[in-house]
C-alpha cells in the first residue's frame, strides 16, 4: 500500500485535472516495478489534451490499481500499453490500459466491477491477490466523475480497460 498512500494526500474536492501530467507522474512511480517484472510499458499520449473535472488523487488511485492489476496479469516479457486520447466527437478523454496477460474468463467478465468480487484467491508468493475492492472502487470513482469504464478481454490474449471522462470545455 506504499504507492497508494502517496496518492492519498488530497482531500477529494473536484478541480480541473491535467490527466496527462497525472498519467506521466503515475508511470514514473510504477516504472521500476514494471522493469523488475520485465514487462514493457508502452505509452501513447496525445500531444494536447483538455483537462477533466475531478479529483487527481482519486483518478490516480484508479490508474495505479489498473496498472498493478495489468502487471500482475501479464507474464514476463509481456507488455502493458497506456493510452490517452481525445474523442473529438464527444470531447471525452479516453484513458486505456491494455495488457498482454492471461485475460478474464467470459463468465467472470460481467461481475468484475461488483463489490468484493475477486478473481484472485488471496495473496500468493508474488504478492498477487487481494480483497477484490479494486475494480468496484475504480468504477465508483469513475461514476463520480461522470465517466464510464468498460473492459474487453480475451483469455490468453489480454485485457483492455477503457475509461471515458468528460473534458472541461474551453469557454468559447
Amino acid at each position: 500500500g506504499s504507492i497508494l498512500s502517496l496518492a492519498r494526500n488530497r482531500n477529494g474536492q473536484m478541480e480541473p485535472v491535467d490527466l496527462k501530467g497525472m498519467v506521466q507522474d503515475t508511470l514514473l512511480l510504477l516504472e521500476r516495478e514494471f522493469r523488475k517484472y520485465r514487462i514493457h510499458l508502452e505509452i501513447g499520449l496525445d500531444e494536447a489534451l483538455p483537462q477533466v473535472h475531478g479529483s487527481a488523487s482519486d483518478l490516480q488511485r484508479v490508474l495505479i490499481n489498473l496498472l498493478v492489476n495489468a502487471r500482475q496479469a501479464t507474464p514476463e516479457g509481456g507488455s502493458v500499453r497506456v493510452g490517452l486520447k481525445l474523442d473529438a466527437k464527444s470531447q471525452d478523454v479516453i484513458l486505456s490500459i491494455r495488457d498482454t496477460g492471461t485475460g478474464i474468463a467470459p463468465e467472470v467478465l460481467p461481475r468484475i466491477f461488483d463489490p468484493f468480487f475477486s478473481t484472485k484467491s488471496g495473496p500468493d508468493s508474488s504478492g498477487k491477490g487481494g480483497t477484490g475492492v479494486g475494480l468496484s472502487a475504480c468504477k465508483e470513482v469513475i461514476d463520480a466523475h461522470g465517466g464510464r469504464i468498460r473492459v474487453e478481454s480475451s483469455v490468453g490474449k489480454g485485457t483492455a480497460f477503457m475509461i471515458r471522462l468528460p473534458s472541461i470545455q474551453p469557454c468559447t
